[in-house]
């Protein structure tokens, strides 16, 4: 029989500790759905967060993996990456099963949110750790009698011990949005070096990512790799700020850029449309290889 996970407190916020029978953890926070901490069964930490980003009602957290919805970045009329990441979610079910941990929370609209984005929606999200996986799923449903469109992601925050140990694979012949050159480019070779001089402020989306992506870690002692599948999201977005842009962020030590990469399962070239009643689901699944 499953046992159920009540609801406990971490740094002062509403959390589940999820944990499978395996060893295998994670921490969810009822506030913006926002997964804080990943450990694999017999493994170490994998997700980062700034140890100077905020742990407050209405605020996004610097780290973890932030759930954007309904607008990615500033490509729109609303709050950067959304609301979805500073509101308040609701407990729907967590257990521990026979071989993992799992809970889902939900975020329906309310008067707060039809101020800025006029439509009802519901958002389930769900997260799932068993072993060396972490699986996470949002889902949308149009609650309305009109159409409405959105993008999303799981803005994932991996753990780095040093950027210039780092390397993304899988990338290679993909189209992708320069942010930051505010130009369309294409990805000529599948490595992609994040430390590596020219490519330390690092703001791509990728387009029509179908294949699998796998983050190295190639460090002295050992190497990590974190094997990346998407379904349902069309998307990847590559982020980190660079030195200059990291020292500019209040929520971010000076040096904190050599410490993540962002690798973020996306909705974004093409906004998923939803009529009346129809639902939309995308995950994003990593393994500790």
């Amino acid at each position: 029989m499953p046992t159920p996970i009540a609801i406990t407190r971490h740094q002062g916020m509403e959390a589940l500790e999820l944990c499978a029978p395996d060893g295998a953890r994670a921490t969810v926070l009822l506030h913006g759905g926002h997964v804080l901490s990943w450990v694999p069964a017999g493994a170490d930490e994998q997700l980062y967060v700034s140890p100077k980003t905020a742990m407050a009602s209405g605020q996004a957290i610097r780290g973890g993996v932030p759930v954007i919805f309904p607008q990615f970045a500033a490509r729109g009329p609303l709050q950067r990456h959304g609301f979805a990441r500073t509101k308040p979610w609701q407990l729907v079910m967590a257990e521990q099963g026979e071989g993992d941990a799992l809970a889902v929370l939900r975020l329906s609209d309310d008067a707060a949110t039809r101020m800025f984005w006029p439509h009802a929606f519901e958002l389930e999200l769900s997260v799932r750790v068993a072993g060396r996986d972490l699986e996470i799923e949002l889902a949308c449903e149009n609650k309305g009698e009109e159409m409405f469109s959105f993008s999303a992601a799981l803005h994932s925050y991996f753990r780095l011990n040093a950027l210039s140990d780092a390397s993304l694979q899988g990338l290679s012949g993909l189209q992708y949005w320069d942010s930051v050159a505010n130009v369309e480019r294409q990805q000529r070779t599948d490595l992609l070096l994040p430390g590596s001089p020219g490519a330390q402020d690092l703001d791509r989306v990728y387009y029509q990512v179908k294949q699998d992506l796998t983050l190295v870690e190639q460090g002295e002692q050992a190497q990590r790799q974190l094997l990346l599948r998407h379904t349902g999201f069309e998307d990847a977005v590559v982020w980190n700020p660079g030195a200059e842009k990291c020292a500019a962020l209040a929520d971010m030590p000076a040096d904190g850029y050599q410490r993540f990469l962002c690798i973020e399962a996306a909705a974004i070239e093409h906004p998923v449309q939803l009529a009346a009643g129809e639902s939309w689901a995308g995950m994003q699944s990593v393994t500790l290889l």
